[in-house]
């Protein structure tokens, strides 16, 4: 259900379930998590991408499996996704999400949960939990936080999908590109990130979904005190010192 790849530091993760819209079933939800977990501890993994099979990106939970169950079943259930999507934003990697399709409800919470992401022109964004009657409460939760609150909640009332230029507009994308440019962009992005060092990168994206949830005052408190952490590490010093010497860094971290 889910593949893995990795190459010179890019882990590639792809969603492998066409057949079923890539829904984040119990056992897809249980590989997706291994994965992360195996990734965190990869000193050499640098940056993932997260893509899919087929036309559609994700289409959220597989309702199959959400028919008669009891409360124990759903509170499980949306436990463990819940437990996944923070396990890729308190990843020391960056995630890239990989858009080739249509993301809705929990897929489009994959989206706006990921550090970044890059989509086709056809890509299509919903929380259309509405509609069925199951409210969109936990793919609200990053969707909230990537874009603002009234167009969050025009997208969670209505359920009505946006386009992928609507979402690069509101923020919950990073860029639009062709199809057949989806791949190299990604990869310009990925070079990038590959090029700095992992543990720079790694204390910067903590840093960064740390401070969200803070008052001005106290964020600057907080990242005061990383930057400083930051500054005596051997990464930032040799950073410095080639950038002075005009020389190549070394990353401790390579």
């Amino acid at each position: 259900m889910l593949l893995v790849e990795s190459d010179s530091g890019v882990v590639r993760l792809t969603l492998n379930r066409p057949e079923r819209r890539n829904a984040l079933s119990e056992a897809m939800l249980s590989e997706l998590g291994a994965a992360l977990e195996g990734i965190a501890g990869d000193k050499s993994a640098r940056v993932v991408v997260l893509g899919a099979a087929g036309n559609v990106f994700c289409s959220g939970h597989d309702l199959a499996e959400m028919v008669g169950r009891q409360d124990a079943d759903y509170q499980a259930l949306f436990s463990r996704c819940s437990r996944v999507m923070q396990q890729i934003r308190q990843l020391p990697q960056p995630v890239i999400a990989r858009v080739q399709g249509l993301a809705t409800a929990a897929g489009c919470q994959l989206v706006a949960t990921c550090d970044l992401a890059v989509a086709v022109p056809e890509a299509r964004f919903a929380t259309p939990g509405v509609k069925i009657g199951l409210f969109c409460t936990t793919p609200m939760v990053p969707l909230v936080r990537a874009i603002a609150p009234k167009v969050a909640m025009e997208m969670l009332l209505t359920g009505i999908p946006i386009t992928a230029e609507r979402a690069l507009a509101v923020g919950l994308i990073n860029r639009v590109v062709p199809a057949d440019q989806l791949d190299a962009s990604i990869r310009e992005i990925t070079e990038a990130i590959v090029g700095s060092s992992a543990a720079t990168l790694a204390l910067g994206k903590r840093a960064f979904y740390d401070q969200l949830a803070l008052d001005e005052p106290t964020a600057y408190e907080r990242a005061t005190c990383l930057m400083t952490e930051n500054a005596v590490q051997y990464d930032a010093q040799e950073g410095i010192s080639a950038f002075l010497k005009k020389r190549p860094p070394q990353w401790k971290s390579e």
